[in-house]
């Protein structure tokens, strides 16, 4: 069974537990406020025989760039985000695309998802739960 090509422009419409997701990881007061009324961008490239992806991360404030093979683990530079390093795995669940971040906090990760033109962003830390969904730009 072929899985879905993610590629495309997606701007973000909700976003639900961001500051206490961002509290879980040690970001300060100031910037968790800014980072809260940040509207991200999110283009993704992705090319479904090869699994390269690369997921950029596009706001007014900071910009973050994910470049990776799906399957394959790498070293990831969350400096643009919390400062951290961490192995990261980002992998097929179903539809779904699962990242493992195993670093200094534990539980961390992601998961997005397609429904019809929206992106559903999933992220994890240490039980805490925050969401953002992104409607694909026409």
């Amino acid at each position: 069974m072929s899985k879905p090509n993610y590629s495309g422009t997606y701007h973000m419409v909700e976003m639900d537990n961001m500051d206490t997701y961002l509290a879980a990881l040690d970001i300060n007061f100031a910037l968790r406020k800014i980072v809260c009324l940040l509207k991200p961008t999110k283009e993704i490239t992705h090319d479904p025989a090869t699994g390269a992806m690369k997921i950029r991360t596009l706001t007014t404030f900071k910009n973050f760039i994910m470049d990776f093979i799906i399957g394959e683990e790498f070293t990831e530079d969350l400096g643009p985000v919390d400062g951290r390093t961490c192995q990261t795995t980002v992998s097929w669940e179903g539809d779904k695309l699962v990242c493992v971040q195993r670093g200094e906090k534990e539980g961390r990760g992601w998961t997005h998802w397609l429904e019809g033109d929206k992106l559903h962003l999933e992220m994890r830390v240490e039980g805490i739960v925050a969401k953002q969904v992104f409607k694909k730009a026409d």
